[in-house]
């Protein structure tokens, strides 16, 4: 899995905040608040995204709705999976990662490591 271009981030931004599945206008029509975009263009995306397996879809009526396969939090943890799986050395990878981060970063860690201790999985 690799990451998101621009329009593709903003889209799965906006579908993930959304919390149910949205049509290609529903995402245009937010888009367009910041930005000129064409229909098709949000169409052409979102049929990528489907593709590539981060989106759902199903029809209503006569166009497609679609919604997030997972969440914000379960993609981003795929993709750092897959960036350490290809980082060479997975423990000195590691002691670059923890060197770096910021004293929240630091408590958020640790807070995750009391709901999913290490030694627990199955």
């Amino acid at each position: 899995m690799r990451g998101l271009g621009d329009l593709e981030a903003a889209i799965m931004e906006r579908l993930w905040s959304y919390h149910r599945p949205a049509s290609v206008r529903d995402v245009l029509e937010d888009l367009r608040r910041e930005r000129e975009i064409a229909y098709t263009t949000v169409m052409t995306v979102m049929d990528k995204l489907h593709t590539k397996g981060l989106l759902r879809r199903r029809t209503v009526g006569r166009a497609y709705v679609y919604e997030t396969v997972t969440s914000k939090e379960a993609h981003t943890a795929e993709l750092m999976r897959t960036t350490l799986a290809s980082g060479g050395n997975r423990a000195a990878t590691l002691v670059h990662f923890l060197e770096r981060l910021s004293p929240e970063e630091s408590a958020a860690l640790e807070a995750a490591l009391k709901v999913y201790p290490p030694g627990d999985r199955a």
